[in-house]
């Protein structure tokens, strides 16, 4: 049974007691404890249950990997399943419950799939799951659901608040034990800019617990002086709590900041995401001790020997009371020194290796600890906590050998390198067959678009896992680092040796049984998710060779974890069933997270109404209090129409309409998007982006311009400004702005990276305001500043100057059909110019006008509307734009693929204007059906409205759409089914598409 040493725990507050409860159970432990930590203090060996046979498990680490002792934290809102006791820093009132299991975690109704364990072995959901098939959806798939995950479900929304964040450094360094700060150090001195991340709440890493010398110092006091030199470095900047949990091209590092886990609401974002950009990254990440696979390796009370240590000298916890050591190298004779210097009962060492030659053994053999060599743990006796071992010849399993009575086994199988960050961009990875590790292949780090690394490792994560070999390695990745980024190389320090050299481990991954009832214990890898040996085994027998393919036959490392404990053993096993070495078995792929992180920190400050932020003009306010009716585009509002009192938002439409038409109206168009293309090669940027010319276009004048996909098929459209010779200001669709941006800086960025071209989205720095109708002109006469006559700015121009005061650009361009303007302002104008539109446009009857009314103008010209009349599946052709397909050039995107077959036969859908014959609206969504019957009794389809209102103007319904062969057709009268069940037909005759002043007289006067 574990229990607190009197007076122990360098980490630990003993002046303040916090209290806690554990399911249901009042407890307490102090400041500076973990969860974990504060558990074993009160004696609470036994933590959880296993995932698949709910088996009685108990804290194996004392880090991040461990993958046991996960909990329900918290309460209402502000619970959270699945966190791990190790890395939760205990609090005042904290509340923790154990997970997976029914009704309680000593009486589990779960527990009985371990007595159907051999009908639960590896693979046998693709085995049992498949016949027969009738019960899947009535047997399996229920029971599945109800078996999976771990953890309760949040039931109400998250109280806390999340955070992201933004960093440029030069050197980022993740990890700061003494490597990582070593390196800092190193980097600092070179002159420029060092940030440092460390997971834990404490600087220094495992130093202090293993001890050692570093510049004549102890590793506690080498690490205060120099975590105060970095603090008083203006060029450092260092952050605890804050793991580095990806690493991705160009430089790119996400940062996860726990601020207030252990001070819930007090107003601090509980977690905050980091997004770093770097020139040059070192992972001083450490290394993991891996576990031993012996039968009964995972009842309660079995632990890493390095966690051993820590509970005892971190946080005054004595894992039990006579604590047997198990090992395959020397590392854990520290931990049976510790254990003896606090009091603790070490009944015997058990070493695989033949022979032992390191000055501890004979420290402690002094002692009175007796050291058996050769031999292993055939068995552990208990079920909820460890009663004895039983100890035989590691060559044969033959006898009953010895059984040794204690409370606690250390294991110690080596140390693997945490390798993850380095790979996730790709670094490549060797086997050292000395050590039994991968460590980082340095002649291939991961590399950046120019070809040269930027990943380096440092310490134990580059294999150096001695004390001198880490800091001196550290030193020098740091100086590297610095001098890559464009600092200079400073004198690397030179550690102390430690006592003990290094010794080979002897790769012992499998310990035997023995002859007794002990012979059916099962040994085992990963503990979450009760992978056995067994299971690894029966894998590479039915045919998995690939470790892949294994890891998700048997489910070895997808626990929360990730393999950080079970990977390399069952590497190891699973070649030994292939008859291969490790190296040809290779490893599984290395992914970002390291660790899990909060969906509220992926978040951030992205929930309730910040999830989709809705966009406005600077006009908002005034649309808001002058009766608009808003309707959503995209993430935008804009007005739908302006009601007045007593009217219908359909009697506004008809109302604005009309007054623009014979009056004067204008358009809040500020949503309009506004991409501006700059360089040497933006001309030729353009002219493969749109299907006509734009490189020719002249300064000063506008050109109309479709866009397509690579398929061909129309996506976006607008007027194209030439503001100069090396500019362009492309105005695209209101929901296509974000998408048409990202859709250039793809191709500049994936295909055309080599183009001098700069792009720019400024759809919110402009506030722009179409004014149309006849009268438009006199308005902006009315404002003064600049000539707007048509003589000064013909269609299709614009000009720039001050117009009523304001710093405006003038586009002479028209979507109405109407005489009209376009005038871009400064944002911050946007509502003065708006009003001063109001008050001068009043002696000309200026009204404005809402998006529907600008709909209902555009379709009687015959206008289109991206998303109307293109679906997706439309290219130009079909809407009659051949017009603006420039026959001049070689290509363009899209045309390649408008040259095949079906792109160009002669019956597809084309763009027509229809006209009821009882003047009606034709219902949206309405399909023109061909006259008879095919031969399944039905019509068919042979085109589709895309556009329907009623058109006050010409006094009905007007419709576009696309029909069969339409432009053929002109003058046929076809049939439209209706959608309301009653089988009505609407007779509709196809006409041109432009019902209202088809000669364009209007718009150019």
């Amino acid at each position: 049974m574990s229990y607190r040493l009197d007076g122990k725990g360098r980490l630990l507050d003993r002046s303040k007691k916090l209290r806690f409860t554990f399911n249901g159970r009042q407890m307490s432990g102090y400041a500076g404890d973990t969860l974990a930590s504060a558990l074993l203090g009160e004696g609470q060996v036994m933590q959880g249950r296993s995932f698949k046979y709910h088996r009685p498990r108990g804290v194996v680490a004392s880090g991040v990997e461990e993958p046991n002792a996960l909990m329900n934290l918290g309460t209402g809102a502000r619970f959270e399943p699945n966190q791990r006791a190790t890395t939760t820093p205990l609090f005042d009132g904290l509340t923790a419950r154990s997970q997976n299991h029914w009704p309680s975690l000593d009486f589990d109704i779960g527990a009985v799939n371990d007595l159907a364990a051999r009908f639960l072995s590896a693979g046998f959901y693709y085995k049992t799951f498949m016949f027969p098939r009738f019960a899947w959806h009535k047997l399996y798939e229920p029971f599945i659901r109800q078996s999976a995950g771990l953890g309760a479900v949040p039931k109400e929304p998250d109280a806390d608040t999340y955070e992201h964040t933004y960093h440029h450094t030069d050197v980022l360094i993740i990890g700061g034990g003494v490597a990582g700060l070593a390196a800092a150090k190193a980097a600092a001195a070179g002159g420029v800019r060092v940030m440092v991340l460390e997971q834990t709440p404490h600087w220094g890493g495992r130093a202090p617990v293993d001890g050692g010398e570093i510049d004549g110092m102890s590793p506690e006091d080498w690490i205060k002086a120099t975590v105060e030199d970095l603090e008083k470095a203006e060029n450092v900047t260092l952050r605890l709590n804050c793991m580095g949990a990806g690493v991705y091209d160009h430089g790119y590092v996400l940062g996860y900041e726990r601020l207030a886990d252990a001070t819930p609401a007090d107003g601090r974002p509980r977690h905050r995401l980091w997004r770093i950009r770097t020139r040059q990254i070192v992972t001083a990440t450490g290394a993991i001790e891996r576990p031993l696979s012996f039968p009964g390796n995972d009842v309660p009370g079995v632990m890493l020997a390095s966690a051993v240590r820590d509970y005892v000298v971190n946080w005054g916890v004595a894992p039990g009371k006579r604590v047997v050591v198990v090992t395959n190298n020397d590392d854990a004779y520290l931990t049976a020194e510790v254990l003896k210097e606090n009091g603790i009962e070490v009944p015997a060492i058990i070493d695989a290796r033949p022979t032992v030659t390191n000055p501890r053994a004979g420290r402690l053999r002094k002692q009175g600890v007796q050291i058996l060599t050769g031999k292993a743990i055939a068995g552990v006796k208990g079920k909820r906590v460890v009663q004895s071992v039983l100890v035989s010849e590691l060559a044969g399993a033959g006898g009953a050998g010895e059984v040794i009575a204690c409370d606690a086994v250390a294991m110690s199988g080596g140390w693997s390198p945490v390798v993850h960050l380095w790979s996730h961009c790709g670094g490549k990875l060797l086997w050292d067959e000395r050590e039994a590790m991968f460590v980082p292949d340095a002649t291939r780090p991961p590399k950046g678009a120019d070809g040269a690394g930027f990943v380096s490792t440092a310490g134990a994560s580059s294999g150096k896992l001695w004390l001198a070999d880490a800091v001196a390695d550290a030193f020098e990745a740091g100086r590297q680092a610095a001098k890559a980024a464009g600092g200079t190389l400073t004198r690397k320090a030179a550690p102390k040796v430690p006592e003990v050299s290094r010794q080979p481990i002897m790769p012992v991954w499998i310990m035997p049984t023995g002859a007794g009832p002990e012979k059916r214990m099962k040994m085992w890898l990963d503990y979450q998710n009760d992978v056995k040996v067994s299971d690894v085994q029966l894998a590479a027998r039915e045919g998995y060779a690939s470790v892949e393919h294994t890891k998700r036959y048997t489910t070895l490392g997808m626990a929360t974890d990730q393999g950080k404990l079970s990977n390399i053993n069952g590497l190891a096993i699973l070649s030994d069933a292939l008859g291969q070495g490790i190296p040809q078995t290779g490893t599984t792929t290395f992914r970002p997270p390291y660790t899990p992180i909060s969906m509220g920190a992926i978040g951030g400050e992205a929930r309730g109404p910040l999830f989709q932020p809705i966009r406005q003009t600077p006009m908002a306010d005034w649309h808001q209090s002058h009766g608009a009716d808003w309707e959503p585009v995209g993430h935008w509002r804009r007005v739908y129409a302006y009601q007045r009192p007593g009217e219908t938002v359909h009697e506004a439409v008809n109302r604005e309409i009309l007054n623009t038409r014979q009056n004067v109206g204008m358009l809040d168009a500020s949503t309009l998007g506004k991409i501006l293309v700059k360089g040497p090669d933006a001309g030729k940027f353009l002219d493969m982006l749109y299907t006509n010319m734009m490189s020719t276009l002249p300064v000063g004048k506008c050109r109309y311009g479709l866009m397509c996909n690579e398929n061909g098929f129309l996506s976006d459209d607008g007027v194209v400004v030439r503001l100069s010779e090396d500019s362009w200001l492309c105005h695209t669709t209101t929901g296509g702005a974000d998408r048409i941006h990202g859709h250039m800086e793809d191709w500049l960025q994936c295909e055309w990276w080599d183009w001098q071209v700069y792009t720019a989205n400024l759809t919110e720095q402009y506030a722009q305001v179409a004014v149309a109708g006849p009268n438009a002109r006199k308005v902006l006469e009315a404002l003064g500043g600049m000539d707007v006559s048509k003589d000064a700015m013909p269609f299709m121009t614009w000009a720039e100057g001050t117009l009523g005061g304001f710093p405006a650009r003038v586009y002479r361009i028209s979507f109405s059909g109407e005489l009209a303007y376009e005038i871009a302002v400064p944002a911050n104008h946007g509502a003065a110019l708006w009003e001063k539109l109001i008050e001068v446009g009043a002696d000309f009857d200026l009204a404005p006008y809402g998006t529907e009314a600008m709909h209902i103008m555009r379709a009687e010209k015959g206008f289109i509307m991206i998303g109307d009349e293109s679906d997706g599946t439309v290219i130009p052709q079909d809407l009659g734009l051949g017009w603006a397909i420039s026959k001049k050039k070689s290509d363009y995107l899209g045309k390649r693929a408008q040259e095949r077959v079906d792109m160009a036969r002669p019956d597809r859908w084309q763009l027509v204007g229809l006209a009821t014959l009882d003047g009606t609206v034709i219902p949206d969504g309405a399909y023109c059906v061909a006259p008879g019957v095919n031969a399944n009794g039905q019509r068919n389809m042979i085109g589709r409205v895309t556009s329907t209102y009623y058109s006050p103007t010409v006094g009905k319904g007007i419709a576009m759409g696309l029909i069969e062969r339409g432009p053929e057709r002109m003058g046929e009268v076809v049939d439209f089914g209706t959608l309301d069940g009653t089988g009505t037909i609407i007779k509709a005759k196809i006409v041109d598409p432009v019902f209202y002043d088809k000669e364009g007289a209007k718009a150019d006067v």
